[in-house]
């Protein structure tokens, strides 16, 4: 799909706002409970836990994409349905667009999907729990695997993506191009460094991103109405 890596890294960068509100104070947590050496330096100690954590979220961000690229794929396949593929495309561009206007704050409507997710979190939370605090960068990769399956409307609506590229290798870079969008404000939160957080919630900031998603979006619809016809 066209510039879907692209606007994948443009949410991830530019959901900032949404991801402080998720997982900014998981992460702070995470900070304030590192055991620092103090014969070494703190700032490298905590930016080795932090990129710990976030590497092992945005694996399981990736393994999410990778089964629902596979499982669209292997859908299509099966009942060998005339214009999967585009209908897919066209599913894919509506999401931009609806991601385009919650990031610009003009719709909200993703925040419900969320609760679609709260009955598996039910599940893994506990088990998520065991590794606060965290006591080696292992321990936090091994977290941050788990903690990646908290509910969030942005991971959603980006693994809709990853099912309209009907493909493993396409939804695994989806969302591996997301979950490295959002390293900027999270690693920011988990360094105490707020001021590029801010400038990511600037009015005007949201507004451009949110509009330049939308013409991707309504890009990708042009086209999939271009090959149906």
């Amino acid at each position: 799909m066209d510039y879907s890596l692209g606007a994948a890294f443009i949410v991830g960068l530019m959901g900032a706002g949404h991801c402080f509100g998720m997982c900014g104070g998981l992460v702070g947590a995470l900070s304030s409970q590192i055991p620092l050496d103090p014969k070494r330096n703190q700032l490298a100690q905590i930016l080795s836990y932090q990129f710990s954590y976030n590497g092992g979220r945005i694996v399981s961000y990736v393994l999410a994409g990778v089964l629902c690229g596979a499982l669209a794929g292997g859908i299509g396949i099966l009942f060998a349905v005339d214009n999967y593929l585009i209908v897919l495309r066209l599913f894919a561009g509506i999401m931009m667009i609806l991601t385009g206007l919650y990031i610009a704050r003009l719709w909200f409507g993703l925040l419900k999907i969320e609760a679609v997710g709260k009955r598996v979190w039910k599940h893994i939370q506990p088990l998520a729990q065991k590794f606060v605090p965290v006591k080696s960068p292992l321990q936090a990769v091994l977290a941050g695997m788990l903690w990646g399956w908290l509910p969030c409307g942005l991971v959603y609506s980006m693994l809709t993506w990853a099912v309209a590229s009907a493909d493993p290798l396409q939804g695994g870079l989806i969302m591996a191009a997301f979950g490295l969008g959002t390293l900027p404000a999270l690693i920011g939160a988990g360094v105490a460094t707020k001021n590029l957080a801010l400038w990511l919630q600037h009015k005007a900031v949201r507004i451009i991103s949110g509009l330049a998603l939308i013409g991707m979006g309504i890009q990708t619809i042009a086209v999939g109405l271009g090959q149906l016809g």
